[in-house]
């Protein structure tokens, strides 16, 4: 074993390194590491080794700790409560900060641009320096200020003035009325079209005022007449007589320049007869409902009728029966009176409803004289709901869609009147992140605009920058946070925070590599030394090899996983790793190229295909796609182009829906074709929890927690207490402890700051009462056998109670050896949690063993070189059994492996969603470096 580079601590100065001693946080082995500070490190190791031990619940949970005892007393009472990590000391630690892959919020109203902070800075921007476009006339919307007016009449030097205000028309008062009330008030002439009529004259002449009486709206009282001149008294006397007429014209004063037409000037943010609404911060937030849309009340999404539900199949004609709900014999009624006169208004009845045009889409919707169309019929139908057959058609076309006031915006209408160089905020939202960069790029504005929205503009082009950078410029700011996998998550967070541009900090990171293609995990890297350069620590825990070839240190924790892992297996720069021949380190062989991953050496053939034929939803270009049956196929593509909504949006629920298994929604394709009927299950094994309770764990997730407590329930002492199964399970009263109801551990909140969680005092965290504890099995008690790990427990039922270890054993085969059977599903990764999924299918005995279609979401997350050959082993024998197997992955020495390669691109967001290859990963070798999976599968073949 290679040892750390400093081995004599008590001469280290904490200012330089974060000292570590004696470590021993779960499986750890009193492990002492020196950490440079200011440097990009790497913790690898196998998974299970302990470097989430090392990172997170050593180092940010010291840092964590720290941070309460500088609160106050209210925070710092529960401080003698909380658990100390088992070390010996920790010094020279600065203010931490963890980024990890949960994404821990499912709020509807969060979004990309609110948890990235972009879209404040943007509603800043556009309250700011937005310019209000009038839709009628495409002028901007001006209100007009004194000083501007007076400023312009100035301009006129020496030129005969006339200020008025229009004579405002009261019903309850008469003309000669408002004459007299004019002269009460101190004026002392009227103007009409080019004559000045003197009040007192006109307030006696009757005939003159009858005739007045017909053209009231050409009345201007005249407020002053004067010599345009810029003299300080001129300019004193202007002000005073537009702000008099703007009292008296309610807002409007007109002007008349000698030998000039008459200038309107208001000072209402009015135009074209159309009042707008000021530019403000509320006007554009949709979490106020000042500037939400009313539809959707700012949710972007509307409980409405699905087009795509109505009418599913684009290629056939109206004729041919497009239209779903007009396809039965009683509903037909309402598609006869379309096709009987179709020829007296040009309609195509056998034109497919994709070749139609927009005009005649919407025709079918709104109807006309000679035929009731489709929101006619749903108008009907919404009317018909007391009876139960009418709620039953109306639930078949209704789904979560978009809100058609907003587009799903979730802004108010008029908030788009507002743009600057001609884009809305609703455009930006819309547009993926790296257009609305380039647009900043772009962006050229006037002296005074650039003076006010300088600060601004640098907040939006630092973070739509890094967002880029981390390989987001993808995602749409309007994206819902609850969507994104937790890798995206977690790159939006390490974003976030180089646009807060903290300083002097510990950024701890967990596998910030996932879900990216090779091509951007180079940009990353480039993020992750930028954090470095501001003067941060950059921890990050990572198998990604870029990464670790990139880092300024590595430690490696190992040998292996579990409890014989938790040492120092090396710690020093890539040049001493790939020079170590001393240690027994899995990274460091891999690194030298010692162990690889080998290529197979034949490629299976399909059996049959599936095939999905124009898949359009999110940013697919109606793709047609093959997926051969009864191999390995590779879903790959840059980050954003596709892969997901394919298989996960299209693919997964399609089949299901096939099978008559599920009704989730399914994205927008236009047929379903191939051999589906060989297909008879569809499993997806997905990185979600794999229960959504903290009491969820994998043996009960694999089914062999009821065998366990079954077992203990016979045994001798609990028959003579009358002990059932129950009494064996922390899920309902009976046997667990009541303190923590099962739990094993008190959570205290705390307010402002994330909850505590405390061991409970009545069990000691073994979650049962003591009398359950005194029955045993081979020495050990319930709570022994939950804390014992999934290799410990193999030998230990092996004798005895072989069914159970049989049930255990898939967990050990996919490389999960070293968790513990009891631990809490909500502790583990989204790469364990899978994995756990996996370990449940190879455990079942599959009854449909052979027609089942396994798809796999980045099975690799989490995952050390070492374990990606037992994973991949799971996989084969899956295939070798008959079954299919559908990966979306990145990682290349999986792609390499796979019989097939299906490649979406050629980028990401709106620049991808076209089928840039499928066939084997010798033929995609075989192309050139314009295609970025081929470039980084070559290095790996």
């Amino acid at each position: 074993m290679s040892s750390p580079a400093p081995q004599d601590f008590e001469n280290l100065d904490p200012k330089t390194h974060i000292i570590i001693k004696g470590a021993r946080v779960h499986n750890l082995k009193n492990v002492d590491v020196a950490i440079p500070r200011n440097k990009l490190v790497v913790v690898t190791g196998l998974s299970g080794s302990g470097k989430s031990s090392l990172a997170f619940d050593t180092l940010f949970a010291e840092g964590q700790r720290m941070y309460v005892e500088s609160l106050n007393s209210y925070a710092r009472q529960f401080l003698g409560r909380m658990e100390k990590p088992a070390v010996d000391y920790i010094r020279g630690v600065a203010p931490a900060i963890a980024i990890e892959q949960k994404v821990n919020t499912k709020n509807p109203r969060s979004t990309v641009g609110t948890t990235t902070e972009i879209y404040d800075y943007l509603k800043l921007l556009f309250a700011r320096i937005g310019k209000t476009i009038s839709p009628v006339s495409g002028q901007e919307v001006k209100k007009d200020s004194v000083s501007t007016i007076v400023d312009w009449i100035v301009s006129h030097d020496q030129k005969k003035v006339l200020i008025l205000a229009p004579l405002l028309h009261n019903v309850e008062r008469s003309l000669l009325e408002e004459c007299q009330l004019l002269i009460q008030k101190g004026y002392t002439r009227l103007k009409i079209e080019s004559e000045i009529l003197d009040l007192e004259e006109l307030v006696e002449d009757e005939k003159t005022l009858k005739s007045l009486s017909k053209k009231r709206n050409d009345i201007a009282i005249l407020i002053d007449r004067l010599i345009a001149n810029a003299d300080e008294e001129t300019i004193f006397r202007l002000g005073d007589s537009v702000q008099t007429a703007y009292f008296e014209g309610d807002g409007v004063c007109w002007v008349e320049i000698q030998d000039q037409k008459r200038k309107c000037f208001s000072n209402k943010f009015e135009l074209d007869g159309m009042a707008f609404e000021e530019p403000s911060l509320n006007l554009f937030s949709f979490n106020n409902p000042y500037g939400a849309c009313r539809n959707c009340e700012g949710y972007g999404k509307v409980l409405g009728l699905d087009p795509d539900l109505v009418i599913p199949d684009h290629d056939l004609s109206v004729y041919e029966g497009a239209i779903a709900p007009w396809r039965s014999e009683r509903m037909s009624e309402w598609l006869h009176p379309l096709l009987r006169n179709g020829i007296h208004f040009d309609f195509p009845i056998h034109r497919p409803y994709k070749d139609l045009t927009e005009k005649e889409k919407q025709l079918l919707w709104k109807g006309n004289k000679y035929f009731a169309g489709l929101t006619q019929f749903f108008d009907h139908l919404e009317k018909e709901t007391y009876k139960i057959q009418y709620r039953v058609l109306l639930s078949r076309y209704r789904g979560k869609t978009n809100c058609p006031a907003c587009q799903g915006s979730r802004l108010r209408g008029d908030a788009g009147y507002v743009k600057v160089q001609g884009a809305s905020i609703i455009d930006m939202v819309l547009w993926p992140i790296s257009k609305v960069k380039d647009f900043f790029d772009e962006l050229t504005l006037n002296e005074t605009d650039t003076a006010v929205a300088k600060r601004i503009l640098i907040e939006i082009k630092n973070r739509l920058d890094y967002m880029n950078r981390v390989g987001l410029g993808y995602l749409t700011l309007n994206r819902l946070t609850s969507t994104l996998s937790g890798g995206e998550f977690q790159r939006i967070k390490l974003a976030t925070s180089l646009g807060s541009a903290l300083v002097g900090s510990m950024y701890i990171l967990d596998e910030p590599s996932i879900g990216l293609h090779p091509r951007d995990t180079e940009r990353l890297i480039s993020v992750l030394e930028m954090l470095k350069s501001m003067g941060n620590t950059v921890i990050v825990v990572e198998h990604e090899e870029d990464i670790m070839r990139a880092a300024d240190q590595i430690i490696d924790i190992g040998p292996e996983a579990g409890r014989h892992g938790g040492q120092l297996s090396f710690q020093g720069n890539l040049a001493e790793a790939l020079l170590d021949t001393t240690t027994d380190s899995h990274t460091l062989r891999f690194l030298q190229g010692k162990d690889t991953i080998q290529v197979p050496s034949f490629r299976r053939k399909a059996l049959a295909h599936i095939e999905i034929k124009g898949a359009n939803e999110n940013n697919l270009k109606n793709i047609d796609v093959k997926i051969p049956l009864g191999i390995m196929t590779a879903v790959t593509g840059v980050s954003g182009s596709g892969k997901s909504t394919l298989i996960r949006k299209i693919l997964y629920p399609a089949l299901l829906r096939n099978l008559q298994l599920g009704t989730e929604e399914t994205g927008r394709f236009r047929e379903l074709g191939g051999s589906i009927n060989k297909i008879a299950s569809i499993e997806m094994v997905d990185q979600q929890p794999i229960g959504k309770s903290s009491r969820s764990n994998p043996i009960t997730y694999i089914k062999a927690y009821d065998a366990i407590r079954a077992l203990f329930s016979e045994l001798p002492l609990a028959k003579t207490r009358g002990y059932k199964p129950a009494h064996f399970s922390f899920n309902v009263e009976g046997g667990r402890c009541e303190t923590c109801q099962g739990e094993g551990e008190i959570t205290i909140e705390m307010q402002f700051m994330a909850d505590i969680k405390l061991t409970c005092e009545s069990c000691n965290g073994q979650r049962f009462k003591q009398e359950i504890l005194d029955i045993k099995f081979q020495d050990k008690h319930i709570a022994d056998i939950l804390d014992m790990t999934v290799e410990e427990s193999i030998p230990y039922f092996q004798e005895k109670a072989p069914k159970i270890a049989e049930k255990i054993d898939p967990l050990f085969q996919v490389g999960l050896g070293y968790i513990k059977l009891g631990q809490s599903s909500n502790s583990l990764s989204g790469g364990e949690a899978q994995r756990v999924k996996l370990a449940s299918f190879l455990g079942k005995g599959n009854g449909n063993k052979g027609k089942t279609l396994f798809i796999f979401d980045e099975p690799t997350t989490g995952l050390h070189f070492h374990d990606i050959k037992k994973l991949l082993k799971a996989m084969h024998d899956l295939v070798e059994q008959g079954d299919t197997v559908i990966i979306i992955e990145h990682n290349m020495e999986v792609v390499k492996c796979a019989d097939h390669i299906i490649d979406l691109g050629p980028e990401g967001g709106e620049n991808g969603g076209h089928l840039s290859f499928e066939g084997t990963p010798e033929a995609m070798c075989a192309l050139k470096d314009n295609n970025p999976t081929a470039h980084y599968l070559k290095q790996k073949m």
